[in-house]
């Protein structure tokens, strides 16, 4: 396995990010002992590193096994976890089965990170740790996250967050530190493939992850599949968009093979959260702030 150890003399950061890192082991160390809200991002991956190397041996990497989730984010957060060396537990969580999330009303990422810190909580207390740690950070404000309040409900800590560290910053940490998934694009819960309003069910969120399991299979990484009935809008990175047409009919191909009727490309590319632009416009035309995550 590799050898992950944290700041050393010979690590590459510069001072300012060297005691951001100490600012964020500082809020993990007090603890005793935690469980990290582990995605298999590059975020959460970063925070389990923290934390192992703060609570040598007090620290469990949970995941919540949903339907909300492609099966290979899944297997990737469990590869993760086991290159890092942490004790791995997934967590059912059944968000899908609350009329609320269902709904896919702009709040329903309260509802799903509800149910999930909840279920962690839980673990936490039968299990005996202390704390719940995501990998919320400093960039997280830039976006509509109701996520961010659930968390904040449920007294989850975020360490990132709290000392600072950005996106920027979270790479380079991960890349120094050997974790694999250190360049991995973001990614979010299969729901956030469809537009407020549209309803979430276990049919619709296999549809759309079969769908993308297609478009991975050919090599695509860094993509959405985004749902709109029987129309598949797919957002690809712009570098990636000359292969998509050079490569049309296989493209088509897999995603019809998950039951859409017809392909259509987004020529704005991949952008995360791109489901809230219309929520954003709403509200500025309105004369109202944009939503944040509070």
């Amino acid at each position: 396995m590799a050898d992950l150890s944290l700041v050393d003399l010979n690590t590459p950061f510069d001072p300012g990010l060297v005691g951001k890192i100490h600012d964020a082991q500082s809020t993990i160390a007090p603890l005793g002992s935690a469980i990290v809200a582990f995605s298999g991002g590059v975020d959460s991956a970063v925070v389990l590193r923290l934390a192992l190397e703060s609570l040598p041996g007090h620290v469990l990497a949970a995941t919540g096994l949903s339907m909300s989730y492609a099966a290979e984010e899944i297997a990737e957060a469990k590869h993760v976890a086991a290159v890092i060396g942490a004790p791995h537990q997934m967590v059912e969580t059944m968000e899908v089965t609350d009329p609320r999330y269902a709904d896919n009303t702009h709040q329903r990422c309260f509802f799903c990170k509800t149910e999930l810190y909840s279920k962690l909580k839980e673990t936490a207390a039968q299990l005996g740790y202390a704390a719940i740690l995501d990998g919320t950070n400093a960039d997280d404000g830039d976006d509509y996250r109701p996520g961010i309040r659930a968390a904040d409900a449920l007294g989850v800590i975020s360490p990132l967050a709290q000392a600072g560290i950005t996106k920027s910053e979270i790479r380079q940490m991960a890349r120094a530190w050997g974790i694999p998934i250190w360049n991995k694009p973001a990614a979010a819960c299969l729901s956030s493939r469809f537009q407020y309003g549209d309803p979430i069910t276990v049919e619709k969120l296999r549809q759309v992850g079969k769908a993308e399991s297609g478009l991975r299979a050919l090599g695509l990484r860094g993509f959405r599949v985004r749902h709109h009935d029987d129309i598949a809008r797919l957002e690809i990175p712009a570098e990636m968009l000359a292969w998509v047409v050079e490569h049309r009919d296989e493209v088509i191909s897999a995603v019809k093979a998950a039951g859409y009727t017809y392909v259509t490309v987004d020529l704005e590319g991949f952008r995360s959260g791109s489901m809230n632009e219309v929520l954003h416009a709403r509200v500025k035309s309105a004369g109202l702030r944009r939503p944040g995550p509070g």
